[in-house]
């Protein structure tokens, strides 16, 4: 077994309380979502089990596109390096240095980050426009390992490439607005660089997107960022964290509930 296999294993059986912990969380946030969301979420807490389980036995991701993680790799415009106190993450919104920082993993394949984004992904979207937080938005691709396709690394290149574009939350909202039903089904080639025409890139600037998508400019970016949720023993997604603190997935999904917390943390 490989060094990394190993550390990966070590990191599972560390991550093992943690997605109980997790799970319950999302419990809640079935309760609060309702309605036809509540399947959405409900795969999306049995692929916190299946992290779990993957990484204990050390699989790994069958995708042809996904490559190693390279911390020289390029980085999308904006996007914080290795040694930020977010590596990798993407900053949104319009806040000042002493707003609280606010966290969100998330991977564009997970069904219960789709179900937040129909909750309150408005809500926090204004509460980082308002400079109440300052937002990072967390990619990772773990779920490709469960699924064994390629399609969240895609994702978050793709999305890379929107963001040099000036297309951060156009782009990512598009992901999440054509999430597909079947969870593994995957975005095709096709759907990202359609993404890119439905946020609103057009021109010579389209023309940059595309050659950035099909390069494959930001893959090493996606593996970075994934291999950071691995370190930092993020349990699931989505994931939330306002300052280092724990955001429950009830109080992500309350517009509400969530402005009441910022608030009281200030």
């Amino acid at each position: 077994m490989s060094e990394s296999a190993k550390n990966r294993r070590q990191k599972a059986a560390e991550a093992r309380g943690a997605a109980a912990s997790a799970e319950k969380r999302r419990e809640r946030l079935v309760r609060i979502v309702g309605g036809a969301t509540v399947v959405a979420v409900m795969v999306g807490i049995v692929g916190v089990a299946l992290y779990a389980s993957n990484q204990e036995s050390g699989s790994s991701s069958a995708g042809g596109a996904i490559v190693d993680p390279d911390p020289n790799a390029a980085l999308p415009i904006g996007v914080f390096g290795p040694d930020e106190s977010v590596p990798f993450g993407v900053p949104y919104g319009n806040a000042s240095a002493d707003a609280p920082v606010l966290e969100l993993w998330e991977d564009f394949q997970c069904p219960s980050c789709g179900a937040l984004e129909i909750a309150n992904g408005a809500g926090i979207e204004q509460l980082a426009e308002e400079g109440a937080v300052q937002l990072v938005y967390r990619p990772t691709a773990f779920l490709d390992s469960n699924l064994g396709n390629d399609s969240s690394h895609r994702a978050i290149a793709a999305w890379g490439c929107a963001i040099d574009q000036g297309k951060v939350k156009e782009f990512h909202n598009q992901v999440y607005a054509n999430q597909p039903t079947a969870e593994g089904t995957g975005y095709s080639d096709e759907q990202l660089l359609a993404f890119g025409t439905q946020s609103g890139i057009t021109g010579d600037s389209l023309q940059t997107f595309n050659q950035c998508l099909t390069d494959g400019t930001y893959l090493a970016w996606a593996a970075n960022s994934t291999e950071q949720f691995y370190n930092n023993q993020i349990p699931g997604t989505p994931s939330g964290f306002l300052n280092g603190e724990i955001v429950g997935s009830e109080i992500l999904a309350d517009p509400q509930g969530l402005v009441d917390f910022v608030a009281s943390k200030k």
